[in-house]
């Protein structure tokens, strides 16, 4: 259903960040720096990505 992916990889530390923001790090499939995971284009996980755009890298991917 869903064929296009984003690479999202995470390049700051989320220590001393609010809780909901490692959270969301953590639903993203991240949790160390320049670990990367490619996930599905939809409205939900660019949502995620919105709330924590200052601690990834997104990529555009197929």
């Amino acid at each position: 259903m869903v064929d296009k992916t984003i690479r999202v990889t995470q390049i700051r530390s989320p220590i001393r960040r609010p809780k909901d923001q490692r959270a969301t790090l953590i639903g993203l499939g991240l949790n160390k720096i320049n670990r990367s995971r490619d996930l599905p284009d939809t409205p939900s996980v660019r949502g995620m990505i919105d709330k924590v755009a200052h601690l990834v890298r997104v990529e555009e991917g197929s």
